[in-house]
């Protein structure tokens, strides 16, 4: 096993890595306190922090004293439910439209939770899943802002699933994905029925070789692709191979052609996709509710 410690102001923050280089998803650094006024890498700038700081934390095994968590054996919420996934993205010119009704397109978990599910001592969410109808248009051709943006909390994006992009925020301020008890593909409801993940759902195809570049898994409010955990040559993404929006520049697939454009990156680490707008974030015609609920 190898470590890195990396010194952020007065608190430390612990990369592990297993013997072959690939990420241990058994002790991933939990992301708390990594919330910014500005664009800063490893971070979520978010545009409102009031609430922060006075709910109740979630909490439990899978949470280390050494900064860690173990989201390999993170419990998860109960059900195997099968949503009318409805979405629809159609291209033409410099538009794209998404048209949906934000339910998954794969099985979610029981909500509102049972007190017989195991994981209601954790969080027992007791919002359940909703058909949430949207209209966004965004561009084809997104252009970098000449600065980059804050994000809302909750919605930053919408992936191909079907489902809702959080950012890795919970209503507490704290790391959705080490604190928060999702389902088996990382996603749950928020208080409106909204059913969305906060990182990359293990339900959704990252590509099919390890060699290669991740496939296009959802689009950020600006317009810009969020692509998997992989980079070019198949390199398994960290948080310092990306900018401060948790993205890059390179040739990358899009909409059928190579093109060298600035893309999101999903990465197993916090702040796990997009931790600010690095373009111009359209807004919804029928929006989703802004702010997450646990």
């Amino acid at each position: 096993m190898k470590f890195i410690y990396i010194i952020l102001g007065s608190m430390a923050f612990i990369a592990l890595t297993n013997a072959n280089g690939g990420i241990d998803k058994s002790r991933l650094p939990i992301g708390d306190g990594k919330v910014s006024n500005k664009p800063m890498v490893g971070y979520v700038w978010p545009c409102q922090t009031n609430g922060f700081g006075t709910r109740r934390e979630h909490s439990g095994p899978w949470l280390r004293d050494d900064g860690t968590y173990d989201f390999a054996n993170k419990p998860a919420a109960a059900g195997e439910v099968l949503w009318p996934s409805d979405m629809h993205i159609e291209t033409q010119g410099l538009e794209r439209t998404v048209t949906g009704n934000l339910l998954p397109n794969h099985p979610t978990g029981i909500f509102p939770k049972s007190t017989t599910d195991p994981t209601y001592q954790y969080a027992p969410n007791p919002h359940p899943i909703k058909a949430r109808e949207i209209l966004m248009r965004l561009p084809t051709t997104p252009v970098l802002a000449e600065h980059a943006s804050c994000v809302p909390m909750g919605a930053v994006g919408i992936m191909l699933s079907g489902a809702a992009l959080f950012n890795g925020l919970d209503a507490n301020g704290q790391d959705a994905v080490a604190h928060e008890i999702q389902d088996k593909c990382q996603g749950h409801p928020e208080r409106n029925g909204t059913y969305h993940y906060h990182n990359l759902s293990t339900c959704l195809k990252d590509g099919n070789n390890s060699n290669e570049h991740s496939a296009l898994v959802g689009y950020a409010f600006d317009g810009f692709g969020v692509y998997g955990h992989r980079g070019e040559g198949g390199k398994e993404l960290v948080s310092a191979d990306l900018d401060a929006c948790h993205g890059h520049t390179h040739e990358i697939m899009w909409d059928g052609q190579r093109k060298r454009m600035y893309h999101y990156h999903a990465t197993w680490e916090y702040p796990y996709t997009v931790g600010c707008y690095r373009g111009t974030p359209e807004r919804l015609a029928r929006p989703v509710d802004a702010r997450s609920q646990r």
